[in-house]
């Protein structure tokens, strides 16, 4: 990865996308498995995921990508609670292995 995408998961406008994106993440966690959802806040809210949370978020986050580019007439349509772009996944990717995660 090249400083300038390591930069754009680091940067202010990296962190509002890691924050709208977690919050969504969050959100449909404690609906599947509060557990887990309550130990990824309390990582978050602490300022450190934990390396299981970190995980499912990574996945999650492309695994839920809804803007893929494509026209109606080239692909899929996505359905998610949030528009999440390719360019949003790489951040939070970008965000997680800055902070020591491996993704």
């Amino acid at each position: 990865m090249n400083d300038k995408r390591m930069r754009q998961g680091t940067g202010p406008d990296g962190r509002r996308t890691v924050e709208r994106l977690v919050a969504a993440w969050l959100a449909e966690t404690e609906r599947h498995d509060p557990e887990a959802a309550a130990e990824a806040r309390e990582g978050w809210e602490g300022g450190a995921l934990p390396e299981r949370a970190a995980q499912d978020l990574a996945t999650w986050v492309t695994a839920r990508v809804t803007d893929t580019g494509f026209t109606e007439d080239e692909g899929p349509y996505v359905a998610g609670p949030v528009r999440i772009t390719p360019a949003d996944k790489d951040t939070v990717h970008a965000w997680l292995r800055a902070r020591g995660h491996a993704v």
